[in-house]
């Protein structure tokens, strides 16, 4: 009744919307004739599908930067399905879209230059209306369509939409560029749909399965129409037999087919309550086998998620990119006496052999060979005992996967080998931090042949994302889970988790991992952590869920909750259990474990003023990303030292916040049946009844932040609703000279009296009692960056 209802208004609100202005610009209307023009100045300029489903209009791609565009109306952050003018933005102002006399549809700029056009020519009265469909089309008088969006898609395909001989789909740079990027889908010469990395500088197909002939893909060349199609139901099928059904197959959702930026082609249903996208069909593609993912040289590998690394002695060409991979820092020669190898286990590079060395030749063999061959870079040689030697000329799309059958031996001189205790191989995530295996790494062949016992036997801890962002982890989103056997039983995930980046633990490898449990390092509102070391010796830390009662399926779209929140001040979780009556989460584990264990101890003098400040900061902007920026607005309900985590660095990650309530979109929660909190930093709207916003957190955290100045707990210190650290706060406020009572004597004076200041201020508007004049936390975030001495004053005007 009330999805009706919003229907109903949704309706009425687009007919309300269809009045023409007296400039001759249009708002919301549902076609547009000579004579009109939509404007990029007024935002309200739109054209509008008759029941709603599509908009059509400018979309901002840029500071000053817009593209004429088509989009879900009703889906999180109006999900473009068609850019007119993606690789050449107009300007913010002065910029049109109209039909001229002559029926050519343009779009101009703001210096009048046309920046796209339809090419058409009819003198007749035109007019053009967006489709139900999401065909923006361009009509005569007679209803004939002289021209329609559908014929040059951009990286989407809809439903009742061709690809055909003539057209294809091409992803976008990266996640928050729309530019043009390097992959495509499209028919090649041998009439067959192909996933291709068209790049700067080489160009590959990595699907179908480019070892393999046609026909053991599955598909045929002998149907020359080159034609595709998605049909209503969720349906795609091809010219070249290629066919694939959406698991929710059926009438009914809104669907999309996407080249996305990371080169996975994927089909989404859209939530029409949520407004966000389930991914219902994906082709069986390993992440790391996509092509131009990491560049030359560069090694892609998984920990847990899609990795791009360069090896000892190489470095990024560009610091920012990937695209162009790794180069030596040295030059390499000729002289087989200056060269020397590096091992890489288990990996591989594709394309670009040279004529084999021969079958059953000796590792030593062909390691000679190569080593005497100037344009051998490297070689792949096959474990399986068949002695087969791979040489190659050029190093792409390197990649490492445990089972693959095949080590590489990679050319480099003999000076770029660091010394044992010096090697480093850091992989660097493509959207967030994670902990590399490097037990696939070794130093291979001396003067004298032989191989070397491999040195890299430890881990280097947790580095920053850099270069392209969110290539996969955010990319990837979630294939939609709740299948069925004939007999009802949920169908096996485990291939699904590969998909994510996670690794599905059984109980007994979690069980071995932690020593049946025994070393605790942490409580949280959902359960006790271990700490446990993996057979690859990597330490995790492993959450053991208490009162956690799910079946199999909604556990897994719990998973899916967390492991798309991915933030450099989160805890990221590497993998989970679901095992009978099982339910464990296996994250990334830091080593100066949680905040409170420094700050209340005789640890504190490590808490200099530059980290204490690090630390609110970070933490305010963990809290910010889940309350307002990830796709699942999330509660943390337990906001408090115990629950900050350090790395190595002092940088804080917040923890235990992914078991939490979801917030939906109006901020409110429903449904909470119990407080939850602990007792000292809880709201005070948790004790009268009220209703639960992200607000409530954002008292926590002022909470916290009066700790992390006074270096007092709060634990325990609240009563009836009056916490006695704001008012022990306050009292010193009234009764000295000002926030000076409030720093922690163990800081011996030494700190920033004016970020201090601020400090406090932010603290105690953050714990006012009155949850509507608290700030949200982007704001707290946006005050503690900035260095005006008026922060604050705005900051209170917001509240």
């Amino acid at each position: 009744m009330e999805n009706l209802i919003l229907s109903i208004s949704l309706f009425f609100l687009q007919l309300s919307a269809t009045k023409t202005s007296a400039s001759g610009g249009a708002r919301g209307l549902q076609s547009l004739s000579k004579g009109q023009y939509l404007s990029v100045e007024n935002e309200d300029d739109f054209l509008v599908s008759p029941n709603g489903t599509f908009s059509s209009g400018f979309y901002k791609v840029g500071d000053n930067a817009y593209c004429f565009s088509i989009w879900f109306t009703n889906s999180i952050n109006k999900t473009v399905v068609w850019m007119a003018n993606r690789d050449q933005p107009v300007n913010g102002k002065s910029s049109k879209l109209n039909i001229r006399r002559d029926g050519n549809m343009i779009l101009t700029d703001a210096d009048r230059s046309i920046i796209w056009q339809t090419s058409t020519f009819d003198q007749t009265w035109l007019e053009v209306q967006l489709l139900e469909l999401g065909n923006l089309v361009l009509v005569n008088q007679t209803g004939d369509k002289i021209w329609g969006s559908f014929a040059s898609p951009t990286d989407t395909l809809l439903p009742t939409q061709y690809l055909t001989k003539d057209n294809r789909l091409v992803s976008k740079r990266t996640d928050d560029t729309y530019l043009s990027g390097y992959y495509n889908f499209h028919f090649n010469d041998d009439n067959v749909l192909n996933l291709i990395y068209n790049g700067p500088q080489i160009a590959s197909v990595y699907w179908p399965n480019p070892y393999q002939t046609i026909f053991q893909n599955n598909r045929t060349p002998y149907n020359s129409t080159r034609s595709a199609v998605l049909n209503k139901e969720g349906h795609f099928f091809s010219s070249d037999i290629l066919k694939f059904n959406a698991s929710d197959y059926g009438l009914g959702p809104k669907r999309r087919l996407t080249l996305d930026y990371d080169g996975i082609l994927r089909l989404y249903s859209l939530d029409n309550v949520t407004g966000l996208w389930n991914v219902v069909w994906s082709p069986e593609i390993d992440a790391c086998k996509v092509h131009g993912l990491c560049g030359s040289y560069a090694v892609c590998l998984y920990t847990p998620s899609p990795a791009c690394s360069c090896l000892p002695g190489f470095e990024m060409v560009d610091k920012t990119s990937w695209l162009n991979g790794c180069q030596l820092r040295m030059s390499l020669t000729c002289n087989p006496d200056e060269v020397t190898f590096i091992q890489l286990n288990h990996t591989d590079y594709s394309g670009y052999d040279q004529k084999a060395y021969g079958v059953n030749i000796t590792l030593e063999g062909c390691r000679s060979t190569c080593l005497n061959d100037c344009k051998c870079k490297g070689f792949g040689y096959s474990t399986t005992g068949d002695g087969v030697c791979y040489p190659k000329s050029r190093l792409v799309d390197g990649y490492h996967m445990p089972e693959h059958p095949m080590n590489f031996y990679i050319k480099v001189p003999k000076e770029t080998v660091p010394a044992e205790d010096k090697m480093q191989f850091i992989p660097t995530r493509l959207n967030c931090t994670g902990i590399p295996d490097l037990s696939f790494m070794s130093e291979a062949g001396d003067d004298n042949g032989k191989t070397k016992t491999p040195y890299l036997k430890y881990l280097i801890g947790f580095v920053s994302a850099v270069g392209l962002v969110e290539i996969i982890c955010i990319g990837i989103g979630w294939l939609y889970i709740i299948l069925y056997h004939q007999g009802g039983e949920v169908v096996d995930m485990g291939y699904l988790a590969l998909a994510m980046g996670f690794r599905r633990f059984t109980y007994t490898e979690l069980k071995t991992a932690t020593g049946n449990f025994q070393e605790e390092i942490g409580r949280g509102g959902f359960g006790i952590v271990y700490k446990g070391v993996l057979e690859d010796d990597q330490t995790v830390a492993v959450k053991r869920l208490e009162g956690v009662s799910q079946g199999e399926a909604e556990f897994w779209a719990e998973v899916n909750i967390i492991g798309k929140i991915n933030h450099m001040n989160l805890v990221k979780m590497l993998g989970f259990c679901a095992e009978k009556k099982h339910r464990l989460l296996v994250y990334e584990y830091l080593p100066k474990g949680s905040l409170d264990k420094i700050l209340f101890t005789d640890s504190s003098e490590q808490l200099h003023w530059e980290r204490r400040f690090s630390i609110a900061a970070g933490t305010a902007k963990g809290l910010s990303y889940i309350h307002e920026e990830c796709l699942e607005w999330v509660l943390h309900c337990d906001v408090k030292p115990q629950n900050i985590l350090l790395d190595e660095n002092f940088q804080p990650k917040l923890a235990d916040f992914g078991m939490s309530k979801l917030i939906d979109k109006k901020g409110d929660i429903p449904g909470f049946s119990r407080v939850r909190g602990t007792r000292g930093y809880l709201a005070p709207e948790w004790m009268m009844n009220q209703g639960i916003t992200a607000k409530a957190d954002v008292y926590s955290y002022g909470i916290v932040l009066l700790e992390l100045l006074s270096g007092r707990s709060a634990s325990g210190d609240q009563e009836n609703g009056h916490n006695h650290l704001v008012q022990w706060v306050l009292e010193k406020i009234r009764q000295g000279d000002g926030v000076q009572d409030i720093v922690d004597p163990r800081l011996n004076g030494v700190y920033d009296k004016e970020k201090h200041k601020k400090l406090v201020e932010v603290a105690l508007l953050c714990v006012k009692e009155d949850k509507d004049k608290r700030p949200s936390m982007s704001n707290v975030v946006s005050i503690l960056l900035e260095e005006d001495k008026e922060s604050v004053e705005k900051l209170q005007l917001k509240a």
